[in-house]
């Protein structure tokens, strides 16, 4: 199984009524070198002005980004080609992130390469604090940008240091 870290910018809050407007996937190895990003034609008129800003694009600039369903089945060849075995989706925020990608998953391509199921960082972590109050964002390496490759990696570099600093049992692959 690999596992790949995602993060995503949107437009709003669900998929389908709004957009995502951009996403960055890292696979997590020792490297964390191997990278996608993708910037997404809207899908819809409807945005919220607020949060398309913390993507720091303008609605005019997200107009001549690429079509989803081209940039879904790209990341759908570099999972498969950087995945070794099942991969699994990884986020800060599962509950959002997943929710984005995997909407587009299925709206764009009728399948979804990552299945059913995700994991969420934080989750892990405060497992092993064993406190649900347990922050962990400290720990990230790279700075948390927005921009969601950085994020995506800084989030990688937390999973790898649960794994090799507190003895997640994880294999990586």
């Amino acid at each position: 199984m690999s596992y790949i870290m995602v993060d995503i910018e949107s437009d709003g809050p669900i998929p389908g009524d709004f957009s995502m407007v951009c996403f960055g996937a890292v696979l997590v190895d020792g490297e964390l070198d191997k990278t996608f990003y993708g910037k997404l034609k809207p899908i819809s008129g409807k945005y919220n002005p607020d949060a398309l800003a913390v993507s720091g694009f303008t609605r005019e600039e997200t107009m001549d980004f690429e079509d989803p369903e081209k940039v879904m089945s790209t990341f759908e060849e570099w999972i498969k080609t950087h995945s070794k075995g099942r991969p699994i989706f990884i986020s800060d925020n599962n509950g959002f992130d997943w929710m984005f990608i995997c909407w587009y998953f299925h709206h764009f391509l009728g399948r979804n390469p990552f299945g059913y199921s995700s994991r969420r960082l934080s989750d892990l972590y405060c497992g092993l604090e064993r406190d649900t109050f347990a922050q962990w964002k400290h720990l990230r390496k790279t700075e948390h940008t927005h921009h969601p490759v950085d994020d995506a990696r800084g989030n990688a570099e937390v999973l790898l240091y649960l794994k090799k600093e507190m003895g997640l049992k994880i294999a990586l692959k």
